[in-house]
């Protein structure tokens, strides 16, 4: 099966330890974020677990538990995105998220790591001209490192409104202008650029709107064929595969302006308040009214076929 953390938080960014903790003693246990009486408790063995998908904007603090992960197939999203601290305060310099791109794609090769330029919105400051520049920029460093770039244009979700609402959707004709660019910059540097919840707008450019968190891609990081249940998308634009997410929402500590994962700053540095690296909950602990699903598990690797 898959397991994915980076749907709700920044795992590898401020919970490195945590998940270290929780591969070791092999359980981990997720509150349904609609229902709190509902749990959902996982093993995390590598013999259930196939792939466990990230999503970063800090690869770094899990460097030193990378030993841990080496049983399991790894599929790595890693944001780097133009923007400067008063859009996001705390995420690494934009050289250093690249030194950590790379690290990784030495370590993993380049089909399990992909750079996510997401998401895109303008400003006086943030222009057409500031991400054409900067996206080259990142491109011609990252290349020959990643193969494939995501991009998806701001989302004005509730949480995205109320936490940056000055950000206004970015038109029609400029996200087709400014695709249509970066696909060719991604394309000169030897990368497929594949659009995130943007349906075909950009196919016609030359752009991969096959989706971004495919079964296709976890096999390709994985190197073997998977068969997998069925699942329903979440959009009907979205093709991603989500099965299961281990994190937690108002826990990411970035404090990005556009972030649609926390409600408030002041519930983020509560929920911190209630993290305990050696709990199986990412916040808080087991409740006494608790309603507790043993998830059943197995592995979805397809032993009759491989893809090398």
């Amino acid at each position: 099966m898959i397991i994915n953390t980076g749907q709700r938080t920044d795992i590898p960014a401020f919970y490195p330890r945590w998940l270290a903790n929780r591969l070791q003693e092999d359980l981990v246990c997720v509150r349904n974020p609609y229902n709190h009486r509902q749990v959902s408790r996982y093993r995390l063995s590598p013999d259930v677990v196939d792939v466990i998908s990230f999503c970063t904007k800090n690869p770094k603090p899990m460097e030193p538990y990378m030993d841990l992960l080496r049983p399991y197939g790894q599929y790595w999203q890693v944001t780097l995105t133009p923007y400067g601290t008063d859009i996001e305060p705390y995420v690494p310099s934009v050289d250093e998220v690249i030194t950590s791109i790379k690290n990784l794609s030495r370590r993993l090769g380049k089909q399990a790591v992909v750079w996510r330029y997401d998401p895109i919105f303008l400003t006086d400051t943030y222009t057409e001209v500031y991400h054409r520049k900067m996206f080259a920029y990142m491109a011609d460093q990252l290349a020959g490192y990643v193969d494939r770039v995501i991009i998806s244009f701001i989302d004005l979700y509730v949480k995205v409104r109320r936490n940056f609402p000055q950000v206004k959707a970015v038109p029609l004709d400029v996200e087709l202008r400014l695709g249509k660019a970066l696909i060719k910059i991604a394309q000169d540097c030897g990368m497929v650029l594949t659009p995130c919840g943007e349906g075909q707008l950009l196919a016609s450019y030359g752009a991969d709107c096959s989706g971004c968190l495919t079964i296709e891609t976890y096999e390709r990081a994985l190197g073997k064929k998977l068969i997998v249940p069925a699942f329903k998308p979440s959009r009907p634009i979205c093709a991603c595969y989500l099965s299961c997410d281990i994190g937690a929402y108002d826990t990411c500590r970035h404090f990005c302006r556009y972030c649609y994962a926390n409600t408030s700053r002041q519930a983020v540095l509560a929920n911190r308040m209630k993290h305990d690296d050696q709990s199986p909950f990412l916040v808080g602990g087991y409740e006494p009214n608790d309603i507790i699903h043993d998830v059943h598990q197995v592995s979805w690797i397809d032993i009759n076929q491989s893809l090398f």
